[in-house]
């Protein structure tokens, strides 16, 4: 039975993994990455080289509670097919979640409207015998009420460069900020952070500036002096990338996607982010492009 189609089909998938055992997301010849291991599961069950592009490439260490990803395949399965199967094949700290066709014109990065990231902080004289890499630790006391007091500062449109990495390549370090809420949950802080699009270690370095805040070492206003400085050695460090996670990205309506209930903080006016693209970034994108467009002949 021919089980190919004349016209590919464009799939998205939604991605859980724990991240400490990996070296990012992004596929790197040699090395363990979240890429890799999707690409090679979803292939098995293809029977064809299958290229994924995802919503927000992660660092090593970070973690996924959804990220969100695409490829495009002439063979025929159904959306179980790609989830059980998928999940066959992959080691047991990635899980494919959810499966789903959508329209050509989706784009599990260029089509999103916002992001949301998670920190978790363990807040305790003592580190975790059961969750090491799941969670930053942090034994001095955090006063929480002061870090969410501090975080509101940051809420709008705002020159990030403070915090930016130092080798950030993203053309403007302008964002927008929707929401950014710190709350204790007994022995954690937990940190949910969204925006139209982060630049490299943002959340990071916004996290490690509110923690010297929470621990009283900075005033709550020194959030909104680090906005107007725009100077990253003037910041904290960065936060490690043991309490990240990516937990979810919210799309347009009509590409009928399911959204975590956090984005219903969201304006309802919320646009994509059309930042102009590095040269990198246009280069990224052709050759991932390149290789969805090459699996439909295979």
């Amino acid at each position: 039975m021919n089980d190919r189609v004349s016209h590919p089909q464009r799939i998205a998938l939604g991605i859980e993994y724990d991240g400490s055992r990996f070296l990012g997301w992004q596929w790197q010849r040699g090395q363990r990455t979240v890429q890799a291991e999707l690409e090679a599961a979803l292939t098995r069950v293809a029977d064809q080289s299958v290229s994924v592009l995802c919503a927000g490439r992660t660092d090593a260490g970070v973690h996924a509670l959804e990220q969100v990803v695409h490829f495009e395949t002439s063979v025929v399965r159904d959306c179980k097919a790609w989830l059980m199967g998928g999940n066959v094949y992959l080691p047991a700290d990635v899980r494919i979640t959810w499966a789903k066709p959508v329209v050509p014109d989706f784009h599990a990065r260029y089509s999103a409207i916002a992001r949301f990231y998670r920190y978790i902080i363990l807040n305790r004289p003592t580190k975790s015998a059961l969750q090491p890499t799941q969670m930053t630790w942090c034994y001095y006391p955090l006063d929480a009420e002061r870090m969410q007091a501090a975080a509101q500062y940051l809420l709008g449109e705002h020159d990030f460069s403070s915090f930016r990495a130092q080798g950030c390549q993203s053309v403007s370090p302008n964002r927008y900020l929707y929401f950014i809420n710190v709350r204790r949950e007994q022995e954690q802080v937990v940190i949910d952070i969204s925006a139209n699009a982060f630049l490299h270690h943002m959340v990071r370095n916004i996290v490690g500036v509110l923690m010297e805040i929470g621990m009283h070492k900075k005033p709550i206003t020194w959030t909104q002096e680090l906005l107007r400085v725009k100077d990253r050695r003037q910041a904290a460090m960065t936060a490690s990338p043991c309490g990240l996670y990516l937990g979810g990205v919210f799309y347009p309506e009509h590409f009928g996607l399911s959204k975590h209930p956090v984005f219903l903080q969201l304006p309802a006016d919320a646009k994509r982010f059309d930042e102009p693209r590095s040269v990198t970034e246009k280069a990224e994108l052709a050759v991932s492009e390149l290789q969805l467009r090459n699996n439909r002949v295979n």
